[in-house]
């Protein structure tokens, strides 16, 4: 085959791709995405410059990305800096005020900042925000409770300045995105008690897709998505699907809260919730824009939960 032969066939394979995901771009037109961005990908500049061009395209295909980051690694680095001691229950991290202090420092601004900078770069216009700005979240102090191992009493546990989203107004939301920037949200709430609360992010995240509607929370994780006892990928999930795989015990640790928060979101408003490994470059555009997918997909039967993976529509 000659070079031109060769240039050629690549243009046309390129003019299938954008073909294949022409649909998709008319289907998601004007609807909102909601991406949790974080675990490895934050650590790794060339994956946030490829996470920042794929932002930017969405909006410039006429998507609204909303951005939500978390930091956990960041926060727990300048806590041993500052040398401010910090520990976990059942993944959270214990807050007290110093360590909230800390927590929104980092989050609303060093974090914050270098993800609308990174947009900035990629051609974007990016507008750093917390839930606190325009009273986004507001949020109540986190509950938990763990059972004593030999009296089996069931114990609170104090978590500090921990937050959980009780009420979210979009409008901040809603202004950004119609003026054409993408809005980057730090997982930070006011309480109505005056206090500043640290909020999980893929919670955070879920609940502003459960109030905005969007079209698809994205959860960007380390893994390829949920996988079965063999290893597999599950390409399409329901809530019912994802209750039997958590009681035969298909699902565990660490990736429970994160469908927890997927099948909230999609009881709750959001059409649906992808799990994603956010390593692989460019994964988010093979999610949204292939009808193969390319992670795990978790809707409800009524908005078509259950179908096989060559409908992702």
């Amino acid at each position: 085959m000659s070079e031109g032969e060769t240039n050629t066939t690549e243009l046309h394979a390129k003019a299938a791709v954008l073909i294949e995901a022409l649909p998709y771009f008319q289907r998601y037109a004007g609807r909102t995405f909601v991406v949790k961005y974080g675990g490895h990908a934050m650590g790794d500049e060339k994956a946030a410059r490829e996470f920042a061009s794929d932002i930017v395209l969405l909006k410039a295909v006429g998507i609204n990305p909303v951005v939500v980051h978390g930091g956990g690694p960041q926060i727990g680095a300048m806590l041993a800096k500052l040398g401010v001691e910090s520990s976990f229950v059942d993944g959270l991290r214990v807050t007290d005020k110093a360590t909230a202090e800390i927590a929104e420092m980092v989050l609303s601004g060093a974090i914050n900042k270098q993800l609308v900078g990174w947009i900035a770069r990629a051609g974007g216009r990016a507008i750093g925000l917390s839930g606190k700005d325009g009273n986004l979240v507001t949020a109540t102090k986190l509950e938990r409770t763990t059972r004593d191992p030999d009296s089996l009493i069931e114990q609170a546990i104090d978590l500090g300045f921990v937050g959980s989203p009780t009420h979210v107004d979009t409008a901040v939301i809603d202004t950004v995105s119609a003026s054409g920037m993408i809005p980057v949200v730090a997982p930070i709430g006011a309480g109505e008690d005056g206090h500043t609360y640290n909020i999980n992010a893929d919670t955070f995240a879920g609940a502003l897709a459960s109030a905005l509607g969007a079209a698809r929370l994205l959860l960007l994780t380390d893994v390829p998505g949920v996988l079965d006892k063999q290893g597999q990928l599950l390409s399409d999930l329901t809530p019912e699907d994802i209750a039997g795989l958590r009681a035969d015990g298909t699902i565990s640790g660490g990736m429970i809260p994160k469908l927890e928060t997927c099948v909230d979101a999609v009881e709750a408003g959001c059409e649906a919730a992808v799990v994603l490994d956010g390593r692989v470059p460019h994964a988010m555009l093979l999610e949204f824009f292939t009808t193969s997918g390319a992670g795990t997909l978790i809707r409800t039967a009524a908005n078509g939960g259950g179908a096989t993976q060559d409908s992702r529509t």
